[in-house]
C-alpha cells in the first residue's frame, strides 16, 4: 500500500498553534508552577528497604512472582526461576548489565537469544518462540509494582511482550516510590540533553484484562506469567 502524502502541513499546524494560544516550536512550553503538590507526599520518608517490601506486597496483587537475591547469587536464582517456569528457550535484551552482573555467560551457555537490532525481524521471530523474555528494569515503581523500560535500540519491546513468560531483573537502586519520581528522572534526562528513548514502556506484571463482563483474563496481549528478581546493589 503506498504511503499517503501530507499537504499544507506547516500552515495547518500554525493555525492550530494560534487557536490554542500562540505557541510555536521556537518557544518552549513552560512547566506550571503548582501551588500544591500532594503527589509528593505519598510515601514521604520511606526507606529503600520499605520500598522493596511495598513492591513485594504489590506483586501479590498483580499476580507476579517476587524474588530477592544478591549479585553473587543472581545466576543461581535465575536457574531456580527457569526451573520454576520450565524454560527451554530464552530471549534477552542487548543490555550491558547482563555482562556487568555476571549472567550473560550463563545465558550464552543456555543458548539464549540476544536481541539483535540489526536483525529486527529475526529478533521478533525469536521472541515469539521463546518461553521466557528477560530485561533489566530501568525504573521500578514500588507503589504499583510497575517496571519501566526506556526502550533504547537494544531493548527490543518484543522481549517483554511476546514470550509466554517475562522476567524483570530489578536493581534495588532502581526502585522509586511512584510515577511522580519516574517522570522526575525522565524530565532530568531531558534537561541534561541526554538521548531519550523513543518510547517508554510501563509493565505491571503479566498481561491482564477485565474488559469482558469484568472477568479477569490473564495473557490476552502479553506474557501469562511474570517474575521480578530484585538484586541488592554492589
Amino acid at each position: 500500500m503506498p504511503k499517503g502524502e501530507i499537504y499544507n502541513r506547516d500552515s495547518f499546524l500554525a493555525n492550530i498553534r494560534v487557536k490554542v494560544g500562540g505557541i510555536s516550536p521556537e518557544i518552549p512550553v513552560e512547566k506550571p508552577n503548582w501551588s500544591v503538590s500532594p503527589q509528593r507526599n505519598v510515601l514521604r520518608g520511606a526507606s529503600q528497604d520499605e520500598l522493596v517490601q511495598l513492591l513485594s506486597d504489590q506483586c501479590t496483587q498483580i499476580h507476579t512472582d517476587f524474588f530477592i537475591t544478591t549479585v553473587d547469587d543472581l545466576p543461581s536464582k535465575l536457574i531456580e526461576v527457569f526451573g520454576f517456569y520450565e524454560a527451554e528457550s530464552i530471549v534477552y535484551s542487548d543490555d550491558s548489565r547482563f555482562s556487568d552482573y555476571g549472567i550473560e555467560q550463563y545465558l550464552i551457555e543456555k543458548k539464549a537469544f540476544k536481541w539483535d537490532n540489526e536483525s529486527r525481524e529475526k529478533s521478533i521471530e525469536q521472541s515469539e518462540k521463546a518461553d521466557i523474555g528477560i530485561t533489566f528494569s530501568d525504573i521500578t515503581l514500588a507503589e504499583s509494582g510497575t517496571v519501566v523500560l526506556l526502550n533504547n535500540p537494544g531493548q527490543g519491546r518484543s522481549v517483554s511482550l511476546l514470550p509466554e513468560k517475562y522476567i524483570a531483573i530489578i536493581p534495588k537502586s532502581s526502585i522509586v516510590k511512584r510515577m511522580t519520581q519516574a517522570t522526575d528522572i525522565i524530565n532530568q534526562q531531558v534537561k541534561n540533553n541526554e538521548t531519550i528513548a523513543s518510547s517508554v514502556n510501563f509493565i505491571t506484571g503479566p498481561s491482564n484484562s477485565a474488559d469482558i463482563e469484568m472477568n479477569l483474563v490473564v495473557g490476552v496481549h502479553g506474557p501469562v506469567r511474570a517474575a521480578y528478581i530484585v538484586i541488592e546493589d554492589r
